[in-house]
């Protein structure tokens, strides 16, 4: 069982920051899209930013300027540095692995991400 670790949530007033880390399986992560989503109650699961395997990132227009995604190949390790936050980022944030090769998702456990002052 593929087994994704994610750290770095928690509770932030607004204007704050937070970086989130996500380490996978090398067999995983040097072979996938490695992303971040997010999620609230009654919401579908929503993109947040994304990095292929070449580095090249892709943001939601909601978080451009402010997050960045950052992945360290010698670690086996996706971050994301989230800058500037804001009320409406509150959400559980999901770590993603997309692996073309296997065609198929993997997933964190999730992490709790509250901006409230």
């Amino acid at each position: 069982q593929v087994r994704m670790v994610e750290s770095g949530g928690g509770s932030v007033q607004p204007g704050g920051s937070l970086r989130l880390s996500c380490a996978a399986p090398v067999t995983i992560f040097s072979r996938s899209v490695m992303g971040w989503y997010r999620q609230t109650p009654g919401k579908q699961r929503e993109l947040v930013a994304r990095a292929d395997i070449s580095g090249i990132t892709t943001y939601a227009d909601s978080v451009k300027g402010r997050f960045t995604i950052s992945r360290d190949n010698a670690k086996n390790t996706v971050y994301l540095q989230m800058n500037s936050l804001k009320p409406e980022d509150t959400a559980v944030y999901y770590c993603n692995a997309y692996a073309p090769i296997f065609n198929r998702d993997y997933w964190g456990q999730g992490t709790q991400v509250t901006v409230s002052s």
